[in-house]
């Protein structure tokens, strides 16, 4: 198998019915929340907190076949054999922002990705593709390599979504995000006092 990705290991993790409902903002502060549960692009939310282009490193394109490749459950609805796309979202002047895990049915990739050095949302905002992000998942949690590739302590917040398109799962995307975005988004979680102590 090709080298693996980065996932979190979880601390606490909640599934599309957290996602729905929100969190409490002792757990994660609204500004947070929007990044992350809302169903908008994180390349343009990013482009618009730093005020640069917001840029992709690609790290890996591989093929997997019908591997479930330890991604979450959702990669069953993307039809295979797959392709697993690792970037580092970052601004124009080099600030990792952001990781990427994507899978893709491996004859459509290139239709939807022609320039593989775009974020997804430029690739597919340039063919006028209406999407629908389908956010099932959140996590809080560990990664040694990400806080190595972040220059970030942990934990991090990440999550999983589905892009659908016309009715059919186009990819299953699994971001996450570097603690540096609280410069722009302020601390991850709301100190609200319980009134209990």
């Amino acid at each position: 198998m090709p080298a693996t990705w980065h996932a979190l290991d979880p601390i606490w993790q909640g599934n599309e019915q957290i996602v729905q409902q929100g969190l409490p903002h002792a757990q994660l502060a609204p500004a947070w929340q929007i990044l992350l549960l809302g169903d908008g692009s994180p390349t343009r939310h990013l482009q618009l907190l730093t005020g640069e282009p917001t840029e992709v490193d690609v790290i890996d394109m591989s093929p997997i076949g019908m591997d479930t490749d330890n991604a979450p459950p959702q990669i069953q609805v993307v039809p295979g054999p797959r392709l697993r796309r690792q970037v580092w979202l970052r601004t124009a002047s080099g600030q990792r922002l952001a990781y990427a895990t994507s899978w893709w049915e491996a004859s459509h990739v290139d239709e939807y990705l022609q320039n593989r050095s775009l974020p997804i949302w430029a690739s597919l905002a340039r063919l006028r593709t209406e999407l629908y992000r389908d956010v099932q998942g959140i996590y809080f949690g560990n990664s040694s390599a990400l806080e190595q590739a972040f220059g970030q302590k942990g934990p991090f917040w990440g999550r999983h979504y589905l892009f659908w398109h016309h009715g059919q799962p186009l990819t299953l995307i699994y971001e996450v995000f570097s603690p540096y975005l609280t410069k722009y988004l302020g601390p991850t979680h709301c100190d609200v006092e319980s009134g209990k102590g």
